[in-house]
């Protein structure tokens, strides 16, 4: 049986703050397992140490308590990052350098190189439509293309499991369009996807399953469309209704102790979910 693409354990992590006796607690006994093939949205306020979590996972930060594995290696041992490609929030690049030369360099660090590097980043640079943009130098990227840059970049690796923090922040709507597409197709692949995003409306788009972040814990997890559903007031539509006959419906649910709200109700999206989760509603 294959391993999880991510397991986390009773995850804790304390920081130490200048000037404070306490430490501070960014994860609070935090275990989820994503299995490999999904697209998992972790989700959360600023702050719900869902960064936390992600650099604990990709070993850039030891934790507290608890452990965390990349199909079933600890993140503890270096050989666990080789099946990993990662985009950060705010990537730093050589501005200096094209958008070919980019994807050379980090291929390189990937242990590549030949004509395989040079065949490898080009077909990269067409998958995230920046062939025209290949010659062209960093420094007079857009946003947008910074995004794809840094995806080309995670991807040179031929990585299972892709991480992707916030990976169309700034981007506009159309930039935004085209990423959304990349991951389905990064699926449909069968590359594992650990994404953190505050588009809550792309997140519903292409995520299997979500888990809800706040103040360090696991507030709610599942499949996208379970939560959803479950969160949601019955609706029932009639047609050709009289109004007696409607009249007849309120009685009859006011003497079973029911109470009509409305006659139309909106379809619960994951935005009215995620505000009613977090502010201790559910």
């Amino acid at each position: 049986m294959n391993p999880p693409a991510i397991t986390i354990q009773n995850l804790s992590k304390d920081f130490t703050v200048p000037f404070r006796k306490e430490p501070v607690r960014a994860l609070r006994d935090l275990s989820l397992q994503i299995t490999a093939g999904e697209v998992y949205g972790l989700l959360g306020p600023n702050g719900s140490g869902k960064s936390t979590a992600m650099k604990i996972l990709l070993g850039l930060v030891l934790p507290t308590a608890g452990s965390t594995a990349i199909f079933g290696v600890s993140s503890r041992r270096v050989e666990s990052r080789e099946a990993v490609g990662f985009l950060p929030e705010n990537p730093y690049f050589y501005k200096y350098l094209t958008g070919l030369e980019t994807v050379l360099f980090f291929g390189k660090l990937c242990g590549l190189s030949g004509s395989t590097l040079t065949d490898k980043a080009h077909a990269l640079l067409r998958t995230v439509g920046l062939t025209d943009a290949a010659g062209r130098r960093l420094g007079g990227y857009s946003k947008g293309m910074l995004q794809r840059i840094g995806l080309a970049q995670a991807l040179i690796g031929d990585p299972r499991l892709l991480v992707l923090d916030e990976p169309t922040a700034g981007v506009d709507p159309a930039g935004s369009h085209d990423i959304r597409d990349l991951i389905l197709q990064f699926k449909a692949q069968g590359i594992t996807v650990l994404l953190c995003s505050h588009l809550l409306s792309q997140v519903q788009e292409i995520c299997d399953r979500i888990g809800i972040m706040h103040q360090g814990r696991l507030l709610t997890e599942g499949r996208l469309d379970e939560l959803l559903n479950s969160h949601a007031k019955p609706e029932w539509t009639v047609e050709n209704a009289s109004p007696e006959l409607l009249a007849q419906i309120e009685l009859l649910a006011g003497k079973a102790g029911a109470r009509i709200v409305e006659r139309a109700q909106p379809q619960t999206d994951l935005e009215r979910y995620f505000l009613e989760v977090t502010r201790g509603t559910h």
